[in-house]
């Protein structure tokens, strides 16, 4: 039952990566026909993140109200409608909109699939679990390269939109009918202490920052990458396509990392190499006729740690102190994500180079390094204290 129930979570996830990346697949035409500039364009990839700044931490809280399947459903619907919403849109205010709506959504439905998955998987799994269902975003935003630009151009570029508006319909209704919870005895016991301690609060501080700048240099490779092929004379299509490889491969490697993870138990070493390979990939795509080559090592190495990664959340605080950890990890999260894509629009605004970006997104894949540096000292530190001497510090009220 609990590999079914993962299956079905997989399938309405992707619909998150599905909608995201509409916006980064019709840049080009939404310059064009709505006049905007890539600034804009930037502005408007970011915004879909900004709700995650002031509803993550409420989103944590929300499970104590509404039942985990009722929260998703009602996510996927928000973004389902922000979606016609932007698709109906004749201005970037109005785009806008219905991203801000998407991205509401979009805070929720990672929170509470994030939280059903664990339900189902807790002690049994639980690794292979949550690298399976992370690798569902990739999926979506490989689907959104290829179908997006496809469609786009036998339409126009508000279909994109409207069809990821129909799958995350069908993926709600899909939840609504046929997910089930794991039985009580099963379920993860939420306890409802909040307070962090102060080695809690920097690792879970570490972990955003971590997953956050992470995540920003991939979405600064998805949607400047393109732009770095065209130069070289690539169609638009085809560079897409170039660029989907990556994320298809990601699929397969982000689950195999995560079992040599498991294996080896070196994930410092592991996560180290990983992000050389992305920086390296992101490097390729200045050499001509290196885009497929970059393609694959960034998704065949690059990205492969994003369930390592993620990991380090669960790894910053006690069971029953994951409402408000989660919460502020995924709000640091958001803002790196809300931030990222409208500094790289401005920087290739700014210079007219497409590389301009790439080096900066260089840069997001090796800050990860020296973060989870100072989170596994801060581990050790805390694994230093006797356990009697920590439950006795006060908890950080934040």
């Amino acid at each position: 039952m609990r590999w079914r129930m993962l299956l079905l979570l997989f399938l309405a996830r992707i619909g998150l990566g599905f909608q995201f990346q509409t916006l980064g697949s019709v840049s080009d035409d939404l310059i064009e026909d709505v006049g905007l500039d890539y600034a804009e364009v930037g502005a408007l990839i970011g915004v879909f993140m900004v709700p995650g700044l002031f509803l993550a931490l409420p989103a944590g809280f929300a499970g104590r109200y509404f039942s985990d399947r009722a929260i998703a459903v009602f996510s996927l619907v928000a973004m389902a409608f922000g979606s016609v919403v932007s698709g109906m849109a004749d201005d970037i205010w109005t785009i806008g909109a219905g991203r801000v709506l998407a991205g509401a959504g979009f805070v929720f439905s990672t929170l509470y699939f994030t939280k059903m998955t664990t339900e189902w998987f807790a002690g049994r799994e639980i690794a292979t679990a949550m690298s399976v269902l992370v690798m569902s975003w990739p999926f979506g935003i490989a689907m959104g390269q290829i179908g997006h630009e496809w469609l786009a151009g036998i339409t126009n570029w508000r279909w994109p939109f409207y069809t990821t508006s129909v799958y995350c319909a069908l993926a709600a209704l899909a939840l609504l009918l046929l997910y089930r919870p794991p039985a009580p005895t099963d379920a993860v016991k939420v306890s409802r202490g909040i307070g962090l301690s102060g080695h809690e609060l920097k690792l879970i501080l570490l972990a955003g920052v971590a997953w956050g700048v992470f995540n920003a240099g991939y979405v600064t490779y998805l949607a400047f990458a393109p732009l770095m092929l065209e130069a070289q004379g690539q169609t638009a299509f085809k560079a897409a396509a170039i660029v989907s490889v990556g994320s298809w491969i990601m699929i397969v490697s982000g689950v195999v990392c995560g079992q040599i993870v498991d294996r080896t138990g070196r994930p410092d070493i592991v996560l180290t190499l990983c992000m050389i390979g992305a920086a390296a990939a992101l490097a390729l795509l200045t050499v001509n006729g290196g885009g497929l080559l970059a393609s694959l090592l960034f998704g065949l190495v690059g990205m492969a740690p994003a369930g390592v990664i993620i990991a380090l959340s669960g790894k910053a605080m006690r069971p029953d102190r994951r409402a408000l950890g989660m919460g502020l990890f995924f709000t640091v999260y958001y803002a790196f994500m809300a931030t990222g894509p409208l500094l790289s629009g401005w920087i290739y605004e700014t210079t007219s180079r497409p590389f301009a970006p790439i080096l900066f997104g260089i840069l997001l894949f090796a800050a990860v390094v020296p973060v989870n540096f100072l989170f596994q000292k801060v581990k050790a530190n805390e694994a230093a204290v006797d356990g009697s001497t920590l439950a006795a510090r006060p908890a950080v009220s934040i």
